[in-house]
């Protein structure tokens, strides 16, 4: 027989199992910690979404307004020339006749009266008279007066032509209130989201840390209790050695796991884009690629220049192994396969989240409560406990 190995002392195996224990416990506590922590920011990245769509409205908003406003001033000028315009040609008109009348005064007459024939000095004179006298008082006062009504209308269409100016301006300076509330909304929720994301990342730091720490101390029990199991079956062969010396060891089946079906192929899939960076529209079913630009949260990540997934990017590789081809949109993943509760979720089920009735997210479940997923810009795939704020009621299974 061999000499014994080392035999450690029933104290320092239970001292080494409670520090694991009580290291585990706290694991425990930051991972419920930052798993609610993670919900808020999902909730706040999808905030932050309706709230670029709504800064995005009211940009359409002010546009409109203001090409409103460019029309309606542009009008009203022309009007108001229209007018200047009208206003001028009557006032001309007017001192041609007042000329006219005065020069006939002076001759002796007056415009219209008797005496303006009886002075002629000729019978041509007269007729002449008589046409100049026609004339200015038939088709000059009747051109008169049609300018007249002219220029009252085209002083009428410059006042409506104000009046749609001054609308128009106010509806202008309310679309640019908008924008500005819209814009300061969107910041206030931007803040709020990179608040989640520094609070998200010190708790991630903090779980790491104790992680690691529990990581030592599990392999510190894992030592001890070797050592006490070599020690164990030391013991236990040499006291079979001492007893029957002669009889044969017994033979030990050998088990071998089952054989992976198409789950395992999905989940083992996903699970081999572990660490892989988040991107933005990136993914398909041969790996990687290169995401796309949204205007917004994910441009300011630069994942347009990431090699990544999205988390319905992450769906179209796993399942992609066993055959089945998805669309690039949580929201079309989601009417896929058959509708299960959440009560009966299976490993290879597809969970889906939801804010205001709307699917904004997908993960694949693997068993335990735990799912991996692609989560958003500026992270990685990675396994997580389920969240259930904002889960949809029902699994999605397709296999």
């Amino acid at each position: 027989m061999p000499p014994p190995p080392p035999n450690p002392s029933q104290s320092e195996l239970d001292d080494s199992r409670k520090a694991a224990k009580d290291k585990a416990g706290e694991v425990g506590r930051l991972t419920n910690q930052l798993a609610k922590a993670e919900q808020r920011l999902m909730d706040l990245h999808a905030e932050v979404e309706f709230r670029m769509e709504d800064a995005n409205r009211a940009l359409v908003d002010l546009e409109a307004a203001q090409e409103a406003a460019k029309k309606a001033r542009a009008d009203a000028e022309a009007a108001s020339r229209e007018a200047d315009g009208a206003a001028r040609v009557v006032d001309e008109a007017r001192d041609a006749l007042d000329e006219f009348a005065a020069g006939s005064f002076k001759q002796g007459s007056t415009v219209g009266s008797i005496s303006a024939y009886v002075g002629a000095s000729s019978p041509e004179d007269l007729l002449a008279r008589v046409q100049l006298l026609d004339a200015v008082g038939g088709s000059h006062l009747d051109a008169l007066e049609r300018m007249e009504r002219a220029r009252t209308a085209k002083a009428n269409k410059d006042s409506l032509a104000r009046e749609a100016l001054a609308e128009a301006e106010r509806a202008e300076a309310k679309a640019e209130q908008a924008k500005r509330d819209a814009d300061a909304a969107m910041a206030s929720a931007q803040q709020a989201r990179r608040d989640a994301e520094s609070k998200t990342a010190e708790l991630e730091a903090a779980r790491a840390d104790y992680e690691r720490q529990l990581d030592a101390a599990q392999r510190k029990v894992g030592g001890l209790e070797a050592q006490r199991a070599r020690y164990n079956e030391w013991l236990a062969a040499k006291k079979r050695e001492e007893a029957a010396a002669n009889r044969p060891r017994p033979n030990r089946p050998i088990s071998r796991p089952p054989t992976g079906g198409s789950v395992d192929v999905v989940i083992d899939r996903a699970l081999s884009q572990l660490g892989v960076p988040y991107a933005w529209g990136g993914g398909n079913a041969y790996g990687p690629t290169r995401g796309i630009r949204d205007g917004g949260v994910a441009d300011s990540y630069g994942d347009y220049n990431k090699i990544g997934f999205d988390c319905s990017g992450l769906m179209i590789y796993a399942f992609a192994g066993v055959g089945i081809r998805l669309p690039h949109y949580s929201g079309y993943q989601a009417t896929y396969g058959r509708k299960v509760p959440l009560n009966s979720m299976r490993p290879g089920d597809m969970l889906f989240w939801a804010t205001r009735g709307r699917i904004h997210h997908v993960a694949l479940y693997i068993g335990n409560g735990q799912m991996v997923e692609a989560p958003f810009s500026g992270s990685r795939v990675r396994v997580a406990p389920v969240r259930w704020g904002g889960l949809v009621p029902y699994a999605a299974r397709l296999l």
